[in-house]
């Protein structure tokens, strides 16, 4: 035991030179494009109220965000990273193998994805079907056959007659993004496995039922739109018929220039995302390098500031910024675990 503590001081001292040495007096953050805004926001007020540097936050991208913060412990490397799903088994094995093997998760609070147009257009009511249809790559054959076939839909009236005959045109995240990854698990997978012959499919072969339900289509309809949700306002207001998909956060800070579909008969609000009957939600994270705690000066005092009730609560001020608080005892919880530097275990 004496031996682990002497080299654990021994690895913080040489990490506090190489830090020192390089200059880095200041936290850096990268990740999710959706928890963004909330990271700057916290950042900007610990560095008003603190001696301490404001944070560098990047935007990335929820898997950009991890392929950086799994590189490795030093300089070189992100302290902390956003991200607007879970981590995956695959990047927590990744950060152990480079030696990332303390990992403190921080679960925030909640968001939900919205499939928004322009406020000069009609508002879109879905189903998470009409979303499955409209954007996977393959579908149900058309003829009722229990077969699949290359998605043949051009219109949303190809998919639901109830819907406008209006081109499939819809801005999207990219792979990188968490938001893509939670829409293809909440949104395509929530309406492919209302198809029972393949909700079936799950037990007999989830590999090829995951690839089906999450493979979102490459012909045209759908469009890579970066990790830019600026940009994709942009285009919707060029482009009336178009969609784009991306957090409620950022669709309540555009309230004035796009509208949210409906889904499923759930419009997406602060209530109805908090209580979970809109059906596209999801909940937000952090992931904090535990090795350089102590050693970049400010990551305790900074997860201590977002933690704050003031901060994430029910009045916080990153309610006003959209997101979703947690309810009351998973803060309490969440902010336990922080303070005794919980590890993650996957």
């Amino acid at each position: 035991m004496k031996k682990v503590l002497i080299f654990s001081l021994f690895i913080a001292s040489a990490l506090s030179a190489q830090f020192a040495s390089a200059g880095r007096s200041n936290i850096n953050i990268v990740g999710s494009s959706t928890v963004y805004p909330f990271s700057t926001v916290v950042a900007e007020r610990f560095g008003r109220s603190t001696d301490f540097k404001t944070p560098k936050v990047e935007s990335t991208g929820s898997g950009g965000g991890m392929k950086l913060f799994c590189q490795g412990v030093g300089v070189q490397h992100p302290d902390i990273t956003n991200a607007s799903r879970r981590i995956k088994k695959s990047e927590y094995d990744l950060c152990h193998n480079n030696g990332v093997n303390e990992i403190i998760e921080v679960l925030i609070g909640y968001d939900g994805i919205v499939i928004a147009n322009s406020r000069k257009a009609t508002r879109m009511k879905l189903t998470r079907k009409d979303i499955f249809l409209a954007l996977a790559a393959r579908v149900p054959n058309p003829n009722g056959t229990e077969t699949l076939v290359d998605n043949p839909y051009k219109t949303w009236q190809d998919v639901n007659s109830a819907l406008p005959n209006t081109a499939i045109e819809v801005l999207g995240p990219p792979p990188t993004s968490g938001t893509r990854d939670a829409f293809a698990e909440l949104a395509l997978e929530g309406g492919c496995k209302k198809v029972s012959w393949i909700k079936a499919m799950k037990k007999k072969d989830k590999k090829a039922y995951k690839a089906l339900c999450h493979t979102v289509r490459e012909d045209g309809p759908f469009i890579e739109a970066g990790e830019n949700d600026n940009l994709i306002v942009q285009k919707l207001n060029a482009n009336k018929n178009a969609l784009g998909i991306f957090g409620f956060s950022f669709l309540d800070q555009n309230i004035d220039q796009v509208q949210a579909s409906i889904v499923d008969g759930n419009e997406p609000t602060f209530e109805t995302i908090a209580e979970g009957s809109y059906p596209v939600s999801r909940p937000l994270y952090f992931y904090v390098k535990k090795a350089h705690v102590g050693v970049v000066p400010g990551i305790a005092e900074y997860l201590a500031e977002f933690t704050r009730e003031s901060t994430w609560g029910d009045e916080g001020y990153l309610t006003e910024k959209g997101m979703i608080p947690l309810d009351a005892a998973k803060r309490a919880e969440t902010s336990s675990d922080v303070k005794k530097m919980r590890n993650l275990e996957l």
